[in-house]
């Protein structure tokens, strides 16, 4: 892939050397116009361009990759019978998506896959997150239990949080590098919870945000639920390109920038340090509030856990950043436990808006989570060995069943982010929930909805006899014979 850039539709247009350098160097060097179509199908899938962007003529991308320009028209007409582009004349060739990738909504799924077509077990592949640590979840609970009796005495209404766990999670910031106080920290009710309040109160309905791309399917369901405009940063197998970053925020000026620098969901990716300066810088510069997602911060396999990334900025120059996290991911998603890291002054308003709908979350919750807070650094090591393991169980199962597809082991995170070299993704997963198991589609991820359709997303954190059963099953669905139908518009839930 070619240095990981991606041209977005506020360009509206992409140059013949641009584009030219986007393609991988053996369709350079030899280019012909299936290799050409095939190439430009998957920039347009994979969001490295945008849609609605139109691309170079067909006599400038021909000098430009040094191919004739027959073998050009030969590749914009495969890409016009297979729905990728559209042309007018005398408007040009622009990106679009076939008919059959139609947005796929942000409603739950019901009763997802818990049994095949044969009565066997489901297999949930797409939430990314583990059980609750053995035997540590009810240590927490009868700790909690001493406590509650003290509690109970009081009306239980703390819309901060209770103060000691506002004071455990300013405490563990601060030991990360990133000095915080109680009074700028407000628990919520998950990270999910954490990022809609912040989104209510910093966005009006039509603001311009901008998110990577691929993302956390649930943020952009907030987002789109908000009415904002999205703008993208592409998240490819090489990382972040700060240089289109850069200029993405200076010509629109997002209102907000949502970003998972740690072990990005769904890709594993780690933002290197240099670029964290970079989006720092570049978000002050426009004014553009910069939400920071930690949730998966943790979750360091093969690297060291990274500081917070609000702690690199200069003194003072981190006030436009607000970071979220909870403990869904490191301990449980069944204990409702987030937070807000923001200025004393933003989590005050905040505060203001969660009262408005939700005036306190859960005293039993917040009590189990402070002994669980306290020893995060004894219990995390062997929660991560685990995670070494299944990781290690799904690569092997994954080369043996289905060779044919390709990945990058992330060095952190929960889940692969697997090209099938095919746009077959949502419809591998409508054959895959008929035997049983219900998994992330790529399209779920996407900024721009039928997107990524060359992708799964394929978490570690089931016990290796099931990643391995789960494995097989997706691969007598692709490998059954029948051809793979059109992607099918049915709404499914990931986490």
């Amino acid at each position: 892939m070619a240095n990981g850039r991606v041209v977005h539709a506020a360009d509206r247009t992409i140059g013949s050397r641009q584009l030219a350098a986007l393609l991988p160097a053996e369709v350079r060097a030899r280019p012909g116009y299936r290799s050409l179509a095939d190439a430009l199908r998957t920039l347009i899938l994979d969001g490295r361009i945008a849609l609605h962007v139109r691309l170079p003529a067909e006599r400038e991308l021909a000098e430009a990759v040094g191919a004739s320009r027959a073998t050009v028209t030969g590749a914009y007409d495969l890409l016009r019978e297979s729905g990728y582009v559209r042309s007018r004349r005398g408007s040009g060739t622009w990106t679009e998506l076939p008919d059959g990738h139609r947005p796929v909504g942000a409603h739950a799924l019901v009763g997802a896959a818990r049994h095949g077509a044969d009565g066997e077990p489901g297999i949930d592949l797409a939430i990314a997150a583990m059980g609750a640590p053995e035997g540590l979840l009810a240590d927490a609970v009868a700790r909690a239990a001493t406590r509650l009796p003290e509690a109970a005495r009081t009306p239980g209404y703390h819309p901060f949080g209770l103060p000691d766990l506002r004071e455990a999670v300013a405490e563990r910031f601060t030991r990360r590098g990133l000095p915080t106080r109680p009074e700028q920290i407000l628990v919520t009710s998950g990270a999910q919870q954490a990022f809609g309040l912040v989104v209510s109160l910093l966005c009006r309905a039509g603001d311009r945000v901008v998110t990577e791309n691929p993302t956390y399917a649930n943020a952009l369901d907030a987002l789109r639920h908000a009415r904002l405009r999205t703008g993208s940063i592409a998240v490819s197998d090489a990382g972040w390109d700060m240089e289109i970053a850069e200029s993405t925020l200076r010509q629109t000026v997002p209102r907000l920038a949502y970003v998972i620098p740690d072990f990005h969901n769904p890709t594993g990716a780690l933002m290197p340090g240099e670029e964290r300066l970079r989006l720092l810088a570049a978000t002050r510069r426009t004014g553009t509030w910069l939400v920071v997602d930690e949730t998966i911060a943790d979750i360091a396999l093969d690297v060291p856990a990274p500081a917070p990334l609000a702690s690199l900025a200069p003194r003072g120059g981190a006030d436009h950043v607000v970071t979220i996290g909870s403990l869904s991911k490191t301990h449980w998603g069944g204990l409702r436990v987030g937070w807000v890291r923001a200025t004393a002054k933003m989590i005050t308003e905040l505060t203001a808006v969660r009262v408005s709908a939700d005036m306190t979350g859960s005293v039993l919750d917040q009590l189990v989570a402070l002994p669980l807070l306290a020893g995060m650094d004894r219990s995390l090591p062997a929660r991560l060995a685990e995670l070494r393991s299944r990781r290690a169980a799904l690569v092997d199962s994954l080369q043996r069943h289905t060779p044919e597809w390709s990945w990058q082991v992330p060095p952190g995170g929960l889940s692969l982010w697997v090209d099938l070299g095919e746009p077959v993704s949502s419809a591998l997963a409508e054959r895959a929930a008929a035997a049983g198991v219900h998994i992330g589609r790529g399209a779920r991820f996407g900024v721009d909805p039928g997107t990524f359709e060359h992708r799964l997303r394929i978490p570690y954190t089931l016990p290796a006899d099931r990643l391995d059963e789960a494995v097989r099953r997706l691969a007598a669905a692709l490998h059954d014979g029948v051809p793979l139908p059109p992607s099918v518009d049915r709404p499914h839930w990931v986490a």
